[in-house]
């Protein structure tokens, strides 16, 4: 939010992936108060799920939204003619399911343009390499790159960071986080419906297949893990996992066959740190059970 475009006053901003959370990311940057923005393209492979978007900014945003329709693209190259609307220095935001999200990375960093990005950035090995080798370019070329990762803009948890750090909970020697809850975001889907694309449906329903998001693994239980580390001040070197499935449907109202999505109804993992702490990740999606979404940090002096 504090980048200023170079030789301009106003940062204008593209919007690629115009779902809830592109919606939110974009009118979060229109809300900053330390540097005038504007938003000027969208872009999705949506048309309806772009013309709500921007209805929804527009109404909310008057004098910060100028986004004529010769400036809103639909289609899988749509986020190029987005970018290209921006100048050197300006912002585009990411928010499309994960799959996409090096493809477009790249194009920004050949224009110029800074990034902020939802979260996850990458769900497989050969995709992670890329995208590291993408920071590293970015960095060689000043832009700046900001993730979705919210609890890191926390000030009660920068607060807690420090005291951990300080030495308060003396060593960290196990870490607890938990996320369960029902069926959640598109995590759970029924077959096709009948004449719909099946590759517009799977990015449509993209938390349901784990080429388009890593599934809700990685798209939730990213927030548990990563202030839990961000607390270690450290990264796992392995991992232990186990997972499985109870049931083929979930009380869907479209359909009481069974569900083809590719997402586990629970999770557990156990990580181990460099120092031999422990960190353990529980996860479950089912309806009718226990819920509890929280992160827990045991030291040698309290917990």
């Amino acid at each position: 939010p504090k980048v200023h475009a170079q030789g301009s006053d106003t940062v204008q901003i593209a919007l690629v992936g115009c779902g809830g959370r592109g919606t939110g990311a974009a009118a979060d940057a229109l809300s900053v108060k330390s540097a005038p923005t504007k938003l000027v393209a969208m872009a999705d492979v949506f048309d309806n799920r772009l013309k709500q978007s921007y209805t929804n900014l527009k109404n909310a945003n008057k004098e910060t939204v100028d986004v004529p329709d010769d400036r809103k693209f639909i289609g899988y190259d749509g986020y190029k003619h987005a970018i290209d609307a921006l100048k050197p220095g300006d912002v585009a935001i990411f928010a499309t399911p994960v799959a996409f999200r090096w493809v477009h990375f790249q194009y920004a960093i050949e224009k110029g343009i800074n990034v902020f990005m939802e979260k996850p950035i990458t769900t497989d090995g050969p995709t992670t390499k890329k995208m590291l080798a993408l920071g590293e370019a970015s960095v060689k070329k000043n832009l700046k790159v900001g993730v979705g990762l919210m609890c890191r803009h926390c000030k009660a948890r920068g607060e807690l960071f420090d005291r951990i750090q300080g030495g308060e909970l003396g060593d960290i020697i196990t870490l607890r986080c938990y996320r369960m809850h029902p069926p959640v975001g598109s995590a759970f889907s029924d077959k096709k419906p009948e004449g719909m694309n099946e590759l517009a449906y799977q990015i449509q329903r993209f938390h349901s297949f784990l080429w388009a998001s890593g599934g809700c693994y990685s798209d939730f239980y990213i927030h548990n893990i990563d202030e839990c580390c961000w607390m270690k001040n450290g990264w796992p070197v392995s991992a232990q996992a186990s997972g499985g499935r109870h049931f083929r449907h979930h009380m869907t109202p479209i359909d009481k066959g069974e569900d083809i999505h590719q997402n586990f109804d629970n999770y557990s993992v156990e990580y181990t740190f460099d120092d031999g702490a422990k960190m353990l990740l529980y996860g479950r999606t089912m309806v009718g059970c226990h819920d509890q979404f929280a992160s827990y940090a045991h030291g040698s002096k309290g917990v």
